[in-house]
């Protein structure tokens, strides 16, 4: 997909499971099981996407998915696969090599976002793209240091310490133009501080949705995962986003939706709902939305 002087390129770094009731809140299974068939342990599968954007000068990475440090006992908790797709083999088929990064957008912190940012070399957990920097909101980094009981188990010091430690990590406060065509709109309700990149050259807009819209059954508005620490609030953010990405035809990127790359929405009378599949942009084959 090109916007701008940008080119945009989906990033499958492997797959992974959670539990299909903590994905969709208060919407019971008999609803969510017709759209995500749950396994055995009621875990529902999960991509792990990232997405490339090219130019300018920049090789900009957003998200990083699981990674690879996960022992045997919490591969099997979360399903990790990355025996088809993990990070550094997906950005070779790019013809991009680790080193190439210049820039790497975490959107947070939680291990299926930022895992691959961060790689095991002997002994010692090192930064895995070496020649870039590493963007996180600062106070989600500080969100992060001092979890509460509810979010603890989301994040694991090895995949951002180390980022620290040597000198790659860069804070930001707010929304901003990060980079040409490249905005930073900043959500509370899944976790303090999230960072969503919106990429545009004012005619075609993409907006990377994170855990604001994992999925595209959480399109619509009542499905809000159990894991957001400010359900209502969230809500709230998924109005406003939704509104402008039917307004302005924006294109929604999903991380975690394992058949669908990208799609617009529209408003019916029965609430949002997907319209058009955009995965043809990213070398898929697509359709009308149900």
């Amino acid at each position: 997909m090109i916007i701008g002087e940008y080119r945009l390129d989906a990033i499958e770094t492997g797959s992974f499971a959670l539990d299909g009731g903590a994905m969709f809140g208060v919407v019971p299974r008999p609803l969510w099981g017709k759209t995500n068939p749950p396994d055995s342990r009621n875990r529902i599968t999960m991509a792990a996407r990232a997405l490339l954007i090219r130019g300018g000068g920049r090789t900009i990475l957003v998200d990083t998915g699981n990674g690879t440090k996960y022992s045997d006992k919490l591969r099997d908790i979360y399903a990790i696969d990355s025996g088809k797709h993990d990070v550094a083999t997906s950005l070779r088929a790019h013809g991009v090599t680790p080193a190439d990064v210049t820039d790497v957008i975490l959107t947070h912190l939680h291990f299926d976002h930022a895992g691959g940012s961060t790689v095991r070399a002997g002994d010692r957990v090192v930064p895995a793209f070496t020649n870039a920097v590493y963007y996180v909101q600062e106070n989600h980094w500080e969100a992060a240091q001092n979890p509460t009981e509810r979010d603890r188990a989301s994040f694991f010091p090895d995949d951002y310490l180390p980022l620290r430690r040597e000198g790659r990590l860069r804070f930001l406060n707010g929304p901003e133009a990060l980079f040409p065509g490249i905005q930073l709109k900043i959500f509370h309700g899944h976790t303090t501080a999230l960072q969503a990149p919106l990429i545009t050259d004012g005619t075609t807009t993409l907006l990377y949705c994170a855990d604001l819209i994992p999925l595209t059954p959480h399109v619509a508005l009542p499905w809000i995962m159990a894991y957001d620490l400010r359900p209502l609030v969230t809500l709230e953010e998924k109005r406003l986003v939704l509104r402008s990405a039917v307004d302005h035809k924006w294109v929604l990127f999903f991380e975690h939706d394992p058949q669908t790359v990208a799609a617009t929405v529209r408003l019916t009378e029965k609430g949002y709902e997907v319209a058009e599949r955009m995965d043809e942009a990213f070398g898929r084959a697509t359709g009308v939305g149900k």
